[in-house]
């Protein structure tokens, strides 16, 4: 079987491809990217540009199965126009199966709206691919790992409100992913990846309390105050926009799902938020 990643150079991408080959099987792994020199760990590379259908069509050439990964284009319409034109390439090159990732609590949404990407792609693939699986991803348990190293001068981590995330380790994403793809009965799904608990902020802030040993606590603040301190950090506004529209859905209940489809999917329980930050540390 021959098994392409479109988004390889990126840390998740890197990280589905090490795992699809560290699972056996002989099959083979082709890495796409729009800088296929920076795709390694597969025994080809293959450029494809999101933003280059064109490339597209060659980059999915003779593939069985394809992972499609966004990409980090924060730009309002942008991801959903990507990934539509990719679902279409899939099609017409000929896939016969289209594993897209997606969020978790995806919706019906218009742009400006950070996650009507998720929803025009999941919409465009169940429309138009011959059999297709959907991943929708918790948030990151290392994202918020990278808030909490900024927020300890402060010795405070904000949100607009109190919350609950069931943050997932982008290795167990990786795990579940490669699971998924190498795995039978899994067309028409669709799966949400989650650690294994749901945590507060409140949770949170202890927990990295605890683990590196400095004092951190959790405070709700309004939408105006953070902006203006992402502001103040030197941000653009197209970033500031994409956090508060994150926080926003943290509050909303977006990411308060708990499921066993990463175990049920990569054969492991998922890391829990405490050893992936302890981990971090060395």
């Amino acid at each position: 079987m021959k098994i392409g990643v479109n988004g390889a150079s990126g840390k998740l991408g890197g990280a589905i491809i090490e795992e699809l080959g560290a699972r056996g099987g002989g099959h083979q792994i082709v890495a796409i990217s729009r800088s296929p020199e920076k795709a390694g760990g597969a025994a080809e590379a293959r450029k494809g540009d999101y933003d280059q259908p064109d490339t597209l069509l060659h980059a999915y050439a003779g593939l069985d199965r394809l992972v499609l990964i966004p990409s980090a284009d924060l730009r309002p319409g942008v991801r959903g126009t990507q990934l539509k034109s990719a679902i279409d390439a899939a099609v017409k090159a000929g896939v016969q199966h289209v594993f897209l990732l997606s969020a978790a609590g995806t919706r019906q949404a218009r742009v400006p709206a950070l996650g009507e990407a998720y929803w025009t792609g999941e919409q465009h693939l169940i429309r138009i691919a011959p059999r297709w699986t959907i991943l929708r991803m918790n948030y990151y348990t290392q994202s918020m790992i990278d808030e909490i190293m900024m927020s300890q001068g402060q010795g405070i981590l904000a949100g607009l409100s109190e919350d609950r995330v069931a943050y997932v380790s982008r290795n167990d994403v990786a795990a579940a992913t490669a699971g998924a793809v190498l795995g039978d009965g899994h067309a028409g799904a669709i799966y949400n990846l989650t650690g294994p608990e749901s945590l507060t902020g409140h949770d949170v802030a202890a927990i990295a309390s605890d683990a590196l040993g400095n004092s951190l606590s959790f405070a709700a603040i309004t939408e105006e105050q953070l902006r203006g301190g992402l502001g103040q950090a030197g941000l653009p506004d197209i970033v500031i926009n994409a956090f508060v529209d994150i926080k926003k859905t943290f509050v909303e209940g977006y990411f308060d799902v708990l499921t066993h489809d990463v175990e049920r999917l990569s054969g492991r329980a998922p890391a829990c938020f405490r050893d992936v930050i302890a981990a971090s540390k060395s």
